[in-house]
Parts: C-alpha cells; sequence; structure tokens
C-alpha cells in the first residue's frame, strides 16, 4: 500500500527513538476523495491503534493507517531527502483525491478517476475543475468545466491539447476524443 523509501525509514526511526517506547507512526488523509484531500504523518502511541486500523510494518518501526484513509494510500510514497538547504520529507498519494478504480471498472469510472487524480489538480491551479458528464457511444467522453474554466479563453485549447491528448492517450481504442458541454461565459473567478 504504502512504499517507503529507506532513507525515510532511516529518517522515522530517528525520530521514533526520541518518543516513548512502542511509538509508531500514522500515515492519514483529511477530506480523502475529495479535491480538498491532504496527507499527513504523525506519531503514533501504542493506545492510539485502532482495531481496524492497518498495521504495516517496517524496518524498526510500523506505519498505523486508518480504515478511512487505506483505499486512498494505494501507491502511496514516502521519501526523505537531505539537501545542501535542509532536508525535505514528502509524501505522494496520487489516489488521495480519487479512490483508484479497478483496471476492469466501466470506462466512465475509469476516465474521472484520471480527471480526479491527475487532470484537476492541475486545473486547481487556475481554480479550475472539469468531471465527466457522459460518454457517447462512439467513444466522446462529454465533460463539464467549472469553477475558473467557466469563461476562460484558454478553455478550448486545455480541452483539446491537454485533457483530450491525455485521455485518449490512456485509454486507447475506448475514447476517440472529447466534448465540452460547458457554457462557457465569463464569470468572476475566470481565468484570463
Amino acid at each position: 500500500m504504502i512504499r517507503i523509501t529507506e532513507s525515510a525509514q532511516a529518517h522515522f526511526r530517528k525520530l521514533l527513538a526520541e518518543q516513548p517506547d512502542n511509538t509508531n507512526i500514522r500515515v492519514f488523509v483529511v477530506n480523502p476523495g475529495t479535491p480538498s484531500a491532504e496527507c499527513g504523518v504523525s506519531y503514533c502511541p501504542p493506545d492510539a491503534i485502532e482495531p481496524d486500523d492497518e498495521v504495516l510494518p517496517f524496518s524498526g518501526f510500523d506505519a498505523v493507517v486508518d480504515s478511512g484513509s487505506a483505499p486512498f494510500l494505494i501507491d502511496a510514497a514516502i521519501d526523505f531527502e537531505e539537501q545542501d538547504l535542509g532536508s525535505q520529507l514528502t509524501l505522494k498519494a496520487p489516489n488521495a483525491k480519487a479512490r483508484k478504480v479497478a483496471d476492469d471498472a466501466p470506462l466512465i469510472e475509469r476516465v474521472e478517476y484520471v480527471i480526479q487524480a491527475d487532470i484537476n489538480p492541475q486545473l486547481a491551479n487556475h481554480g479550475g475543475k472539469v468531471s465527466v458528464n457522459h460518454i457517447t457511444e462512439d467513444g466522446i467522453a462529454v465533460l463539464q468545466f467549472g469553477g475558473g474554466c467557466n469563461g476562460c479563453s484558454m478553455v478550448d485549447v486545455t480541452l483539446k491539447e491537454g485533457i483530450e491528448k491525455e485521455l485518449v492517450q490512456r485509454f486507447p481504442g475506448e475514447l476517440s476524443g472529447v466534448r465540452d458541454v460547458t457554457e462557457h461565459q465569463a464569470g468572476e473567478h475566470s481565468y484570463y
């Protein structure tokens, strides 16, 4: 479920050595499955482990994950890098904002997952978002834009050069293109 690099494991062992015996780490997601999902790591004393928690053994400590966060931490990775200007612990959880779907899930679910996990985080930089309205019989994903994308002068470029290329590449033979159903009128949150 979670990959913790050797350097991150060494960092955690060093931190945990200064904590009471049998303290581990807890990896969690706040607001899992939403655009505002945030991942975190904290200390986990032995009396804080719940019966439905998953306990993942590592070298010298365990990583404890609550049942609500677990599906959103699939393929997560924790790394620790020491640099000249300091050190940095990074936690990457590509499924935190959207629960990973099975490879054989219906096409609309797989497309929506890619949009939530990979495309919307990029659009969020401009206050925008997109979702799948439906998929036509001839393989066109009909998308609905919102937020800063509504009224944006670059929406056609984003749609054809960004989103369509990404989705058609990820779903060859299943998707042939994308189309926008949004009525783009300039709004106060539009990005120009």
